[in-house]
């Protein structure tokens, strides 16, 4: 008897010790667990993206305007993010990377506005590190998220990133159209105020660098659209910040909304060109992106267009039924982790690039599936929302024709006026999920018509 009364005290005991752990465990849960309804838990979100490519072999249609290798170099880059946050991290790549890439070391700093050669502003440096130290090794394929660094940064605001590679590094991966200065300059220079003018030279195209993200106190969200040059900023102003991405930055931002650009100049929908295709490239550049609630999806001209020219001279063109298939794989997968998506109209192209060699870029036939295409855009219903920048850029006299008005010349790509009436022609209270446009309409924010 004895015996068994001390097993019954045992097993109360226990049962009140499982108890005990039971209620300390949910009472801490939402101190760690980083709940997005718990306004204390940190947010991070993504702000400013290149999304990656592989370099191209020599004599590919157009220069890659970066060295075959650094070694001993700093390569300092300036990028806008979008919405800022008191703390930040980077992001650098090496997807196409065929060996591991040594970082030396890496700084981040706010960028001189009144200057246009990386200068700093001063007091602004931090450095960076990778799990508490200086460098770091980039696997190939891989990328390397940073430790978080202290540096408040505003919305719409500049950063200058500085990466040190001490060792031979072959260049594999870069982003061809920054629209953005960037050098390289000799030896460890990323704590300069200002670059050293001896032995550096300069480049449009991103190297190492391919995300920002930054920290918010509470859950924030972010939009990214993938695209092709349109949205890559073809011809947009040099260091300007004038892609139509921009612009809808500029829009966003105060509502606390974050815009990722993750368009490749030459990007398709089906087939690989100068950057992956999009159903390929979807994981990386939008779904795993911190934050990201919506996805623009602007893609297709370069699949009708291609074909026949001498970036693919032997090529068929896809069919309507083999794009809207594409299309649709797109959508599902997007909302199978819950991401919105805005589908938007292919932009007129009649007489595009001329005097080039891509002179025979458009034809009539190829307008006809733009059309046939654009119509499925807006009426089959597949998206969420649709944005038609064809009604916003076309010539009203000339339907088949970008009004000159917004046209940069080549009959392709916006001008910068060109792509402020696309981020203009952007119904914002679309791009939400509608539960997040619930509760902001609860919250009487506005929703519908932001401006």
């Amino acid at each position: 008897m004895k015996r068994l009364a001390d097993l019954h005290r045992h097993a109360r005991a226990a049962a009140l010790l499982t108890l005990a752990l039971t209620a300390g465990a949910a009472s801490v849960a939402p101190a760690w667990a980083g709940s997005p309804s718990s306004p204390a838990s940190p947010s991070w979100v993504s702000t400013w993206q290149a999304s990656p490519q592989a370099v191209w072999a020599p004599g590919f249609l157009f220069p890659s305007n970066v060295p075959s290798e650094l070694r001993d170099r700093t390569v300092r880059q300036v990028a806008r993010i979008s919405l800022g946050g008191a703390r930040l991290r980077i992001v650098l790549s090496n997807a196409y990377g065929r060996q591991p890439v040594a970082i030396g070391g890496a700084t981040v700093a706010h960028s001189r506005q009144d200057r246009g050669d990386g200068a700093i502003v001063e007091g602004s440096l931090r450095a960076v590190t990778f799990g508490g130290r200086a460098a770091a090794t980039i696997p190939p394929g891989a990328s390397l998220l940073s430790d978080p660094v202290a540096l408040p940064v505003p919305a719409l605001s500049r950063v200058t990133v500085s990466v040190f590679l001490p060792e031979a590094t072959p260049v594999r991966t870069f982003h061809w159209d920054g629209r953005q200065t960037g050098w390289i300059a000799s030896g460890d220079q990323t704590r300069a105020p200002v670059l050293r003018t001896a032995g550096r030279s300069s480049t449009t195209a991103r190297l190492l660098l391919t995300g920002v993200q930054v920290e918010t106190g509470t859950a924030a969200r972010a939009v990214a659209v993938i695209g092709d040059s349109i949205t890559d900023g073809a011809a947009a102003s040099l260091d300007k910040d004038r892609r139509w991405p921009d612009f809808l930055a500029a829009r966003l931002a105060p509502q606390g909304v974050a815009v990722v650009n993750a368009g490749i100049s030459g990007a398709r929908l089906l087939s690989d060109g100068m950057g992956a295709n999009a159903l390929a490239r979807l994981e990386r550049d939008v779904l795993a992106q911190p934050g990201v609630r919506s996805v623009i999806v602007a893609l297709g001209i370069n699949d009708i267009a291609w074909p026949g020219t001498a970036f693919a001279p032997d090529a068929r063109r896809p069919t309507l039924a083999e794009l809207t298939a594409g299309y649709r794989q797109l959508v599902e997968r997007a909302r199978s982790r819950g991401v919105r998506v805005v589908g938007a109209t292919l932009p007129p192209f009649e007489g595009a690039l001329p005097g080039t060699p891509l002179d025979d870029y458009y034809g009539p036939e190829k307008d006809a599936l733009r059309r046939q295409l654009n119509d499925w855009i807006r009426h089959d219903g597949a998206f969420d929302a649709v944005i038609d920048f064809d009604a916003a850029l076309r010539d009203p006299a000339h339907p088949a024709r970008m009004d000159a008005r917004f046209d940069s010349g080549d009959h392709l790509h916006p001008g910068d006026e060109g792509n402020r009436a696309m981020a203009q022609a952007v119904d914002v209270g679309a791009l939400l999920p509608q539960p997040d446009a619930a509760r902001a309409a609860s919250a009487g924010a506005p929703v519908r018509g932001w401006r």
